[in-house]
This record gives C-alpha cells, sequence and structure tokens, in this order.
C-alpha cells in the first residue's frame, strides 16, 4: 500500500470485531510473570518481532529514546541477579509484620529462569538540548520509554510468551553488570519466555497483596474531584 498524495496510508477507521476484542484480550490478560517460566528457548524471529513492536511505541518529539539489551548469556543474568538479591534484601527490611510475611512469600523475579532478558534503557540526549514536546517537562523521554515496554508486553502476550518486570535494584549496579552508560536511564529489565500458564487475576490479587481498584473510583469529570 502506498500514501497518497496527503501523506496518509490508511484510514483510521475502526478495526473489525475481532480485531477488536483481540486487543482488548492482550491488555486484559497481560500479567507479569514471576515464577512460571519455561526453559524452552525464544527463537531471535519472536524477539525480533517484540522489539518491533517496541520500537513502534509512540515518543514525545519523535525522538525514540530507546535502546535494548537482549541478555542470553547465563552467567549474565547470574550477575543481574545478585543484583536484585541484594536490592531485594534491602526492601524485604522495608515491610513489616504480615506484610513483611507475604512479601518474603513472592517469587518477585525470574531472571535466571527466564531465557531471555532485556534491558530497555532511555537515552535522554538523542535529540539535543531541546525537544519538541518535551520543553516543559522533562521526564518525557521516560515516558515515551515506558510506552515501548507496554508495546513489548502486549504483543509478547499475543505470541504466548510472559513478561516480569524487575524494578528492585540499584541503577548503578546493573550498569556496571551491563556496561551502560552513566548519562544513559535504566527504564526496565523484562525476564522473557514461554509460560504454560498465566494467572486469571493479577499474582499480587490473588495472593492478598493488593485488589484492583474500582474504575469509578478514578474518574473525574472537568476537574479534580467531579465524580461521574
Amino acid at each position: 500500500m502506498r500514501p497518497d498524495q496527503s501523506g496518509f496510508l490508511t484510514r483510521a477507521g475502526a478495526f473489525s470485531v475481532s480485531e477488536r476484542e483481540a486487543v482488548y484480550r492482550a491488555i486484559e490478560t497481560r500479567r507479569d510473570v514471576r515464577s512460571e517460566f519455561l526453559s524452552d528457548p525464544v527463537p531471535d524471529d519472536v524477539v525480533g518481532r517484540l522489539l518491533e513492536a517496541a520500537h513502534h511505541a509512540p515518543s514525545v518529539g519523535f525522538m525514540q529514546p530507546w535502546n535494548f539489551i537482549v541478555v542470553r548469556d547465563a552467567a549474565v543474568r547470574s550477575q543481574v541477579w545478585e543484583a536484585f538479591s541484594r536490592a531485594n534484601a534491602e526492601a524485604t527490611e522495608m515491610f513489616s509484620g504480615d506484610q513483611q510475611q507475604t512479601y518474603r512469600s513472592l517469587k518477585l523475579e525470574g531472571i535466571r529462569t527466564a531465557p531471555v532478558g532485556i534491558c530497555v534503557t532511555c537515552d535522554p540526549d538523542r535529540c539535543g538540548d531541546v525537544v519538541l514536546g518535551r520543553t516543559h517537562n522533562p521526564r518525557m523521554d521516560s515516558y515515551s520509554t515506558v510506552c515501548a515496554v507496554q508495546n513489548l508486553w502486549l504483543a509478547a502476550r499475543a505470541e504466548g510468551i510472559g513478561v516480569g518486570w524487575v524494578s528492585i535494584f540499584h541503577e548503578a549496579d546493573l550498569k556496571r553488570v551491563l556496561g551502560v552508560p552513566e548519562r544513559i536511564e535504566i527504564v526496565a529489565w523484562l525476564c522473557i519466555g514461554y509460560v504454560d500458564q498465566l494467572y486469571d487475576q493479577p499474582e499480587l490479587a490473588v495472593k492478598g497483596w493488593r485488589q484492583r481498584l474500582p474504575l469509578e473510583e478514578l474518574v473525574f469529570a472537568d476537574r479534580w474531584g467531579n465524580g461521574e
């Protein structure tokens, strides 16, 4: 298909019913996978499709600030796990009582069991100092990178692949393991792998950590605090 004279490639029409349902199904059944990864390798072409989906995320000023470090080497993943383990021990002590016990029981990472790790980074200098759309909010590059993470996650759900987002790190430790320059921000470490089952609800809800808030309590009309 070629663009017409106006530069538009396709009409912005609604998807078919089945296509629309597939999109919403991917959104609603996406899960943060922690301990259910299989050892089956993820083929290069599948990883390529996930990265292509991530690369099609929206970005402010079309700056595309992301990079992706694909880590399959078990020794490197073990070093990443050690960095996580140190930070996780610190995190455990931040909770108390029953909440600490629940935290200890959670399998919060699959760094060593998932066959692929992807470190998603953000380069704040990719488009120079002044970036369209970032002039008054310097965090827009990071927000754009998070959109790339979400795109990858939904594509993975469609491929039958689980994703776990590990955030419990000291960033300096992860940069040291992966050789990431100081000026680059690490946004996410993603554990990637096939799974044979997914929870029908978010795992933290199933295990009593926290429940989904009612949407009607989160929507205001026209100004803060005006409920529908």
